[in-house]
């Protein structure tokens, strides 16, 4: 029978939660990773970044906290990807296929107006869990 626990997912190969949320919670089989900005796992700031460095350290701590829940980048199910500016989108894709690769999950790029700290690109994701 599958476990059905509702359970918090926490990783310091990831940036901490900066507010009352998890960085994920896994529960029947699934992981709900919360989003993720491109704060640096040990919490610094670096909204001044470009935009593919932005969006590299938004995808490898969403990584992280997958991760840390018992999922990788092949179990990545719908990722959900909101970045300032729409004319960000070329850059974010061809960003997310190289550190993707062959995965290709389901996914919505949402343009925003802003986002927290200034940032331009933030990046949540459900995934299967293999525990």
């Amino acid at each position: 029978m599958r476990d059905m626990s509702i359970t918090p997912v926490f990783t310091p190969n990831a940036p901490a939660a900066g507010g009352h949320y998890a960085q994920a919670i896994k529960h029947a089989g699934l992981v709900y990773v919360s989003g993720q900005l491109p704060v640096a796992p040990d919490g610094s700031h670096h909204p001044e970044a470009d935009f593919d460095a932005q969006a590299r350290q938004a995808i490898r701590n969403l990584i992280a906290v997958a991760e840390a829940a018992g999922a990788s980048v092949e179990d990545l199910l719908k990722v959900t990807v909101y970045i300032v500016d729409v004319a960000n989108w070329p850059r974010f894709n061809a960003v997310y296929a190289q550190m993707l690769g062959n995965v290709r999950p389901a996914r919505s790029v949402v343009p925003v107006p802003e986002l927290h700290c200034g940032y331009l690109v933030e990046i949540d994701a459900i995934a299967a869990c293999k525990d």
